[in-house]
């Protein structure tokens, strides 16, 4: 299934327009002295992109809801909808895409908004403590999954343009954070991940992890870490 979205993120167009005026102006005033405006308008054209993604077919795939890099894959209790679970976390730097997309076919059961701190995302401590944005989504299946967008020690702005009642599909654009966070999905104890800590992953592309035959599967989550 393909989703495409124009190549900047509609969320960079001020940013984009702004540093763009600014590196012309500085251009015409200051001649090569504006470069380092110029570098600016390129850091926000590469922060902002937004490039089109195709998620690959297959029953129960789990794509990854972010540009980034694996930083936990555990077992661990979902703190929104109070199961055990497996937790898969994506960190992304100011140099990743930030386009956020669903992981998986479903409908959003109940979306939640916690305020909170800033701590460094990487950090497993912000999953609980940093401000987030989390959805439970319902598979066609019957599979729980909980998508949550933490901000970060850069990051002051999540944006999520779904509630409760909307249908999502797999490797659909929800959302956007700026500037570097964490996407954590929570999946259910049948899964099986499909990535280690440290690999790099694109949203809407990679395969993070699989769903179990059957809701209520016999499969149990292990020490993942």
């Amino acid at each position: 299934m393909s989703h495409s979205h124009p190549l900047i993120a509609r969320e960079g167009w001020p940013f984009v327009a702004g540093t763009l005026a600014a590196a012309l102006a500085g251009a015409l005033l200051l001649g090569a002295w504006s470069v380092p405006l110029w570098l600016l308008f390129a850091f926000a054209l590469q922060f902002f992109r937004d490039p089109p993604r195709s998620a690959p077919a297959g029953a129960g795939l789990v794509l990854s809801p972010a540009d980034g890099r694996v930083v936990s894959v555990e077992a661990c209790r979902d703190p929104f909808i109070e199961r055990e679970a497996l937790r898969i976390s994506v960190f992304m730097n100011v140099f990743n895409a930030h386009s956020n997309r669903s992981p998986v076919d479903g409908q959003v059961i109940k979306r939640w908004y916690f305020p909170g701190r800033f701590f460094n995302a990487e950090l497993s401590k912000s999953s609980l403590e940093n401000e987030r944005n989390a959805l439970w989504l319902k598979t066609p299946e019957g599979f729980d999954v909980t998508c949550v967008q933490v901000a970060g020690l850069v990051a002051r702005r999540i944006l999520c343009y779904v509630d409760e009642g909307a249908r999502l599909g797999r490797g659909e654009r929800y959302g956007f954070i700026r500037f570097g966070s964490r996407l954590d999905v929570y999946l259910p104890c049948g899964a099986r991940p499909q990535v280690s800590i440290g690999d790099k992953v694109y949203a809407a592309k990679s395969v993070i992890a699989r769903l179990p035959a059957a809701p209520g599967g016999s499969a149990v989550v292990g020490d993942f870490g």
